[in-house]
């Protein structure tokens, strides 16, 4: 197959969704595909002056270079939100490769987590004025790059669902295609019989990650084992940024690591016990299945692609979302206890060798397949 993926982030291997374009091209050109990879920067020129309205001209641009070669490619998988203006054009046509989106996550559990954060005064920029501007632009982009995909594949299980009893998608059209992990993460770890003091967190500096409830939670943990100690990497943000958020009397206790080279982040994950994951809206986030890869004992929450791989007190613990007393009791189980850290561990790094690119790359190669078969039976039919 010739295959176009095209996403509206820059090409940054560190970045979730960048890394998972990256991984699922290398994965099917080992497969025998011709793949191009468009990146934001690929399309647009940088510009201050339309930013707001970014994601809207990388729709327009993507779909207008498909549309003026419509035999370069095969088929083209186009993440949400940016497939909504080329899949109007193809539905009305009925010409182009077909189209195959690549969902993260569900707007709909964004928009609900934020709207509850909001009322605790927990959210950086969703008043309103946000809600209205995010269901007139964000959220409608989102429908129509759902509304007119030929085929699609969800991160998740719950935009999964959402995407067929939402907008009506028959089933068999849209299949839960988890993201996945690298070979070089399952190495060997030991679980020494001291207490764990060492802490991680990995993820950008945001409300939606659950920041407030890893602070919070840290402070109670803190409170139960005096010698514990967090760090914040790939956060982007300043140290003096993310410390201020925490308790004056923890804050030496937090190290703060803004930006990780891609190469360096396994030894990150080697160096601590526990790898913290408080987050309240996510896709499939890779750096949890990538923890769980190295043997890392997890804690997380009980939403989005977390609930997906993460199944309690049998390859990891979950809490609920934005309950901070629940995350300081699970780590500290987790600290106080070898058995239960090399059990836990084990596990996860059991469970994720169903989740190596390859095999995620073969999900996706499938799903590719049925939609060229069913362009090529419409055309004989026409």
């Amino acid at each position: 197959m010739r295959i176009l993926i095209a996403i509206g982030v820059p090409r940054q291997k560190e970045a979730g969704a960048a890394a998972v374009v990256l991984n699922h091209a290398a994965e099917l050109t080992k497969r025998g595909h011709q793949v191009e990879c468009w990146f934001l920067e690929d399309v647009l020129r940088p510009s201050v002056q339309w930013k707001r309205f970014q994601a809207l001209r990388f729709a327009k641009e993507i779909a207008r270079r498909i549309r003026r070669e419509p035999a370069r490619f095969d088929l083209v998988n186009l993440h949400a939100p940016w497939g909504g203006v080329y899949g109007k054009w193809r539905r009305r046509s009925a010409g182009g490769p077909p189209y195959v989106l690549t969902m993260q996550g569900s707007e709909e559990r964004y928009v609900q987590a934020m709207r509850l954060e909001e009322r605790k005064g927990r959210a950086w920029n969703f008043s309103w004025k946000n809600q209205m501007w995010h269901r007139a632009y964000h959220q409608r982009m989102y429908d129509e790059s759902i509304k007119t995909a030929d085929y699609g594949v969800v991160a998740n299980r719950e935009a999964w669902i959402c995407a067929e009893l939402k907008y009506g998608r028959a089933p068999g059209l849209f299949w839960y295609v988890p993201n996945g992990t690298e070979e070089r993460f399952f190495v060997a770890r030991e679980y020494p019989e001291t207490a764990a003091c060492e802490l991680l967190f990995v993820g950008t500096w945001l409300d939606r990650k659950g920041v407030y409830y890893l602070t919070d939670g840290f402070l109670r943990a803190s409170q139960k084992n005096l010698g514990l100690r967090l760090t914040v990497a790939g956060c982007s943000a300043s140290e003096g940024e993310v410390k201020k958020m925490f308790a004056a009397e923890v804050r030496e206790q937090v190290k703060v690591i803004p930006f990780v080279k891609r190469e360096k982040v396994l030894e990150l994950y080697a160096a601590h016990d526990v790898f913290v994951f408080p987050s309240l809206v996510e896709g499939m986030p890779l750096t949890l299945l990538e923890a769980m890869a190295t043997g890392m004992p997890v804690v997380t929450t009980n939403t989005s692609g977390m609930a997906d791989v993460v199944e309690d007190n049998v390859n990891g613990l979950l809490v609920p979302a934005a309950d901070a007393e629940k995350l300081a009791d699970s780590i500290a189980r987790l600290c106080h206890s070898s058995e239960l850290r090399k059990r836990l561990g084990l596990a996860a790094q059991e469970t994720m060798r169903r989740y190596t690119w390859a095999r995620i790359a073969g999900q996706m190669e499938k799903v590719f397949t049925l939609a060229i078969e069913k362009r090529e039976r419409h055309g004989r039919v026409s």
